[in-house]
């Protein structure tokens, strides 16, 4: 049985879109430390020039992981209003917690006429994030918390990782408020190490053609769509290496494969995440199964591709 403390300390860690310096740090000191233990010792790109990106090199790569470190959240304005960041879903009395220069936040989400608000003991600091808070449960068959999407993602690349020969890694920012960081890191690794290919290491949802436990998705589109013969690649070899996996078919949604396609660059790309229920709430929850085939997946594409 795989081994979740990881995604779980993750899951915890404060890094909403635009504040991801928690995430960063945490990411710096864990591959720091760990990648020592690792088959191959990476190259490991951040600082000026790529804000809170990191990209860790391998040998000679040919493919580049993309797993967006941010959440979905909220910002305080006036008072006690409040602004999403991102997509989250929207319920009374989600627990939030945050901090700001007084302390400690801890508040509830508040429907009030259609407009989002906090309820505490005290207002917060114009500009304070608040999160959902992490209650992590799981037994086994599911693990269950908020930010599932996209600390998974990462958890997934974290454990490729450990015996990756030939690779990047790309941990990148703000994918859940528009993005805007990978328009400039896929330059650098298009321009710097002729890099042409991607997957997208996030997460999807469980809906009428993907159930839990069935093995991660292989999404054939969402708002966009990508090249054909790649996605038909990439199924093949999950086919020929008889690992689970499910095709998913949509009309909406996104990912950083977005700036991908719109680069400057020719790149292919293809998102495949494990399925979640409760997707942008305080519960997202993920089979167990699901994680473990997608970092088997992960691992042979890596190697294949």
């Amino acid at each position: 049985m795989i081994n979740l403390s990881l995604l779980k300390t993750m899951c915890a860690i404060h890094a909403p879109s635009g504040n991801e310096i928690a995430m960063k740090e945490f990411l710096l000191l864990y591959i720091t430390k760990e990648s020592k233990k690792w088959k191959h010792k990476p190259k490991i790109i951040h600082g000026k020039g790529f804000q809170d990106n990191i990209i860790l090199i391998f040998g000679k790569p040919r493919t580049a992981i993309f797993a967006h470190m941010d959440s979905i959240g909220f910002t305080v304005r006036y008072g006690k209003q409040l602004v999403k960041i991102g997509g989250p879903r929207i319920e009374k009395g989600y627990e939030l917690v945050g901090s700001d220069s007084k302390g400690i936040c801890k508040a509830t989400l508040n429907v009030v006429k259609d407009s989002l608000e906090y309820k505490a003991k005290r207002n917060f600091d114009t500009g304070t994030e608040l999160v959902f808070k992490s209650n992590w449960r799981e037994d086994n068959d599911y693990v269950q918390c908020c930010y599932m999407d996209n600390r998974l993602g990462v958890f997934n690349a974290l454990k490729v990782a450990e015996t990756l020969k030939d690779g990047a890694i790309v941990f990148s920012t703000w994918e859940e408020h528009g993005g805007g960081s990978v328009s400039y890191l896929q330059k650098y690794l298009a321009k710097n190490y002729k890099i042409s290919q991607a997957l997208i290491s996030d997460i999807s949802w469980i809906s009428d053609g993907v159930l839990p436990g069935k093995g991660p998705v292989i999404s054939m589109r969402d708002s966009l769509i990508p090249r054909r013969s790649y996605i038909n690649k990439i199924i093949a070899l999950a086919q020929k290496h008889k690992i689970p996996f499910q095709l998913e078919v949509e009309g909406s949604g996104g990912s950083d494969a977005k700036e991908l396609q719109m680069a400057e660059y020719a790149w292919d790309w293809c998102f495949i995440g494990a399925g979640e229920q409760f997707v942008h709430t305080p519960n997202e929850k993920v089979h167990k199964k699901d994680i473990e085939t997608m970092i088997q997946l992960y691992k042979m594409l890596m190697s294949h591709l």
